[in-house]
């Protein structure tokens, strides 16, 4: 399990290149991103969407189109359904490039294209905070807008699956609220006492789930004492679990932007690997989605 996420560029590097598929390419970060991913050995880009417009954006960047696959599409939604039949049938992992995240899922999630699997797709974002000893993993801030308690064990089956795929074999878990304690009037706190159960009683594995947390309890143990909660996880979080997509969104951005946090992000439950943030990410944040998405194709 990497620790820092120059630690995952070293990692997709030594794996080879892996056959990236781009959904709405003319985006100058995107593609900046890919030619150094191409120059890494971690991708080869297939690049769908207006031609001339990623033709433009390659010659201002003196990038040379060869070193791409390009597709030419009349409309966006083209773009995604040829992008997204592509990684399915011949593809190692799909990127989203300039499209909305809604108008990008509704490809992901249709069925004809054949991406999608059975499972609930959820989206995880990585995040390397400035003040924090490792990697952070947070979900759902990306896809489920609403949530039921069945999609939440869902959602933490999955984060809990992916960051065991990357070598954390015993995940720590908080289920994040504003308070430590069962709620009537807030659901969360009831469907995390709920989800913590099942944790104890060992179906999501090895893994340790406490909640409902909130966000200083499980960052500090000093606050736990305080606050006289019992944990075995405080200060030592792998896995943050949110109680809403705007929660989750808004936690992200903010690390990200006011606490210099770098960030990826990937959606899980697909049939192949999906790498997704957001549209106004630099090129140093596409560099480590697509160096993720080399890792876990």
């Amino acid at each position: 399990m990497f620790t820092t996420f120059n630690e995952m560029v070293e990692i997709a590097k030594k794996r080879g290149p892996k056959r990236c598929v781009v959904a709405c390419a003319e985006d100058f970060p995107t593609i900046e991103a890919l030619y150094e991913a191409y120059r890494e050995g971690i991708a080869r880009g297939v690049l769908f969407g207006n031609k001339g417009k990623i033709l433009e954006i390659m010659s201002q960047l003196k990038i040379d189109p060869s070193e791409f696959e390009i597709v030419d599409c009349a409309t966006e939604k083209e773009a995604v359904s040829k992008a997204v039949r592509e990684v399915a049938q011949n593809g190692d992992f799909l990127m989203k490039g300039q499209i909305t995240t809604s108008n990008f899922l509704r490809g992901v999630l249709d069925d004809k294209l054949g991406l999608r699997g059975e499972q609930l797709l959820s989206h995880i974002a990585l995040l390397q905070p400035a003040l924090y000893h490792k990697i952070l993993f947070v979900s759902d801030g990306g896809i489920n807008v609403e949530l039921d308690l069945k999609k939440k064990i869902e959602i933490v089956r999955n984060a809990i699956n992916f960051v065991r795929s990357l070598g954390l074999s015993i995940p720590k878990v908080a289920l994040l609220s504003a308070i430590e304690r069962v709620n009537l009037n807030m659901q969360e706190t009831l469907d995390w006492a709920v989800i913590t159960r099942m944790g104890e009683e060992g179906t999501f594995g090895d893994c340790i789930i406490e909640g409902p947390l909130a966000l200083d309890v499980a960052f500090s143990p000093q606050a736990a004492k305080v606050k006289k909660v019992k944990t075995q996880i405080s200060g030592d979080v792998d896995i943050l679990i949110v109680p809403s997509i705007a929660t989750g969104n808004i936690m992200c951005k903010a690390l990200q932007y006011l606490g210099g946090a770098k960030i990826c992000g990937i959606i899980v439950g697909a049939l192949k690997p999906v790498v997704m943030l957001s549209r106004s990410d630099t090129r140093e944040t596409k560099l480590y989605s697509l160096s993720l998405g080399n890792i876990v194709s």
